[in-house]
């Protein structure tokens, strides 16, 4: 582990990351408190600044005011840069500004930024940044100009390329937020539910994003050649593709065929179930109305928010190789194998603990932030962990409580929001960074589970 030391005061990389997002946050929440940053003029309240700082840089889309009606250009702009810091890492953004001003990159922060996009390693961490910020501006721009059309002829030429522009940042972000409450308040894409460009652009900017910046490494070393890239990368491309066939099969056979949904034509049918698959993996655009959604759909919709991205992207989440190591390491058990295992590759033991840890974490911190809710709020149970899954998650889908929620309620999703963008691990290491075993082991004794 890397420290960087000043004095008597020292962070480890951990806590580096963990301090930049804050600093970013108070920054935004500063910003959007401005009184140009609202359509009226006035300065916006300290909470509701806070939470929509925090839920952009965190990627999230939960918001406590619209984002079209309530906040001005300026304050578009405000919550679109917090967007694309919060996507990208706040780390990862630092060094760019150091890069492009010719300074030399130090170990702290290659340090810091292996951690911070779950790099292999800090060998040629300053190439994949660049890297990075070159696929980041291409896809957004491409994003952009495939969408502005659609736009273009809703808002006119120079509205609708700046909401071309926010919505493609806002995707690939997996960030969720949209300007489409000038229309109808809180309303998502749902104009959107049967338009094909629209659909297909915003759903690749999703995954693009959502899936890492190192599987596109690896992709772009290695092209179509699957079986050279690296075994993280293999599990990544293969659970993403499971999670997005079986859920789409769920929402399409299931659940949209249920009578609330029989407005849908069948071909709103078809991309509203892929949409569906998509977006909960931390996105949090919607293309029908989440309300709606039965018992089912909204327990599988949080088990897809609880999943997550990939790591070293612009999701949010547990992590789809969290979930996929744990499956690994039931099946190992069930087989009576002595490791888990992947694609001829073996997975480190310390991966299965770290997985477990973070499991029982993020179930225990969405059980309990929903409790409390609940019984704060004298709301629905579920009704509250569909928004605490949302917040963790970092994905913005919503039944449409938070607006209305009270002061404390909403400081427990910041938090959320918060701990599901930095990390779980990061949390964790920067919290026992200065701690050890001492070198030595307790006596071992067996205990039955099961």
């Amino acid at each position: 582990m890397f420290y960087w030391k000043k004095g008597n005061f020292k962070l480890s990389a951990f806590q580096i990351i963990i301090f930049g997002f804050i600093v970013v946050i108070f920054a935004g929440t500063v910003l959007l408190m401005l009184p140009a940053a609202t359509k009226s003029g006035s300065s916006a309240d300290f909470m509701d600044a806070l939470f929509t700082s925090t839920s952009a840089v965190c990627v999230t889309g939960l918001i406590v005011q619209d984002t079209a009606t309530y906040w001005s250009v300026f304050g578009q702009a405000v919550i679109a840069v917090l967007i694309q810091i919060g996507g990208i890492g706040v780390v990862t953004v630092v060094v760019a500004i150091v890069m492009f001003t010719g300074r030399k990159i130090g170990l702290m922060q290659r340090s810091a930024l292996q951690y911070a996009i779950s790099a292999p390693k800090v060998g040629g961490i300053v190439k994949l940044i660049g890297f990075i910020l070159k696929l980041t501006f291409f896809v957004e721009l491409t994003g952009a100009i495939l969408m502005a059309p659609v736009f273009i002829k809703v808002f006119g030429l120079k509205m609708g390329i700046g909401y071309a522009i926010f919505h493609s940042i806002s995707a690939f972000c997996n960030a969720g937020f949209d300007l489409m409450g000038i229309t109808e308040p809180r309303s998502s894409l749902v104009a959107f539910t049967g338009e094909p460009l629209m659909n297909i652009v915003i759903m690749f900017l999703i995954i693009i994003g959502g899936i890492g910046f190192i599987t596109w490494d690896d992709v772009k070393v290695h092209g179509i050649h699957v079986k050279k890239y690296r075994m993280p990368c293999k599990v990544i491309l293969c659970f993403t593709s499971c999670l997005i066939l079986l859920s789409t099969f769920y929402f399409y056979f299931i659940e949209f065929d249920k009578a609330q949904w029989e407005y849908l034509s069948g071909e709103e049918r078809i991309f509203a179930s892929v949409f569906q698959s998509v977006a909960p993996r931390t996105a949090g655009f919607n293309t029908v109305n989440t309300e709606l959604l039965s018992d089912l759909g909204q327990a599988v919709t949080i088990i897809l928010m609880l999943i997550g991205g990939a790591p070293g992207s612009t999701a949010g989440g547990m992590k789809i190789t969290t979930a996929a190591v744990l499956i690994a390491s039931a099946v190992s058990v069930i087989k009576r194998r002595d490791d888990s295992q992947y694609f001829g590759r073996r997975i480190d033991e310390h991966a299965v603990k770290d997985a477990a840890a973070i499991f029982i974490l993020y179930l225990f911190l969405f059980l309990t932030g929903g409790f409390v809710i609940s019984e704060l709020e004298q709301v629905a149970l579920p009704v509250c962990l569909f928004e605490t899954a949302s917040a963790i998650g970092t994905v913005g889908l919503t039944l449409g409580i938070t607006p209305a929620l009270c002061t404390a309620s909403k400081i427990i999703l910041i938090m959320l929001m918060f701990f599901g963008r930095v990390g779980g691990l990061t949390i964790i290491f920067a919290a026992v960074a200065n701690r050890g075993s001492g070198g030595y082991r307790l006596p071992k004794e067996s205990i039955i589970v099961g």
